[in-house]
């Protein structure tokens, strides 16, 4: 693909694809930063557009992915300036106590990053994150069935490593 051929399939769509970003995302500069991101992206994989038949489409779904992503780590971001901000506010919480609590949520975010992609993604999603399952089933396009067993798989591995070293130590 040429630039001639970049202006005339790519650019036609960029107002639809900044109108989706910036609902996803609901901020203006974090929206120009994902169609940027995705015209980069395109631009870079131009030997492959060739065979591509809905231009819109799969531009579409790369802005989805990218608001997606910026999404997660935002998220990720707060919920990280949560936990910090939990030790804070309680200044009447002895040294120990607060030791023991940031020990055990250094575990469990261990034992989460150990798992398999999607069971950390659903568990994230839903038990830290809050999503309703159809909005995970949404998110991870996956169905109900996967969400709910991926879920379960998570809690339960979690869970028993959990145990094991509140148990042993280990």
């Amino acid at each position: 693909m040429d630039l001639q051929a970049f202006q005339n399939r790519v650019l036609p769509v960029k107002n639809k694809l900044f109108r989706f970003a910036l609902h996803m995302l609901g901020n203006e500069d974090e929206a120009k930063d994902v169609i940027q991101e995705v015209f980069i992206r395109v631009w870079k994989g131009r030997d492959k557009l060739a065979d591509i038949e809905n231009m819109e489409a799969w531009c579409m779904r790369i802005t989805k992915n990218l608001s997606l992503d910026k999404l997660r780590l935002q998220k990720r971001m707060k919920i990280q300036a949560t936990y910090e901000s939990v030790t804070i506010q309680h200044p009447d919480v002895t040294p120990d106590v607060r030791a023991e609590l940031h020990e055990s949520m250094q575990n469990i975010t261990q034992l989460m990053a150990g798992l398999p992609e999607k069971q950390r993604q659903v568990l994230h999603l839903r038990d830290v994150e809050g999503y309703t399952y159809n909005e995970i089933c949404d998110i991870l396009e996956l169905d109900m069935n996967q969400v709910k067993v991926n879920l379960f798989r998570a809690r339960n591995a979690v869970r028993e490593k959990l145990m094991k070293i509140n148990a042993y130590g280990l």
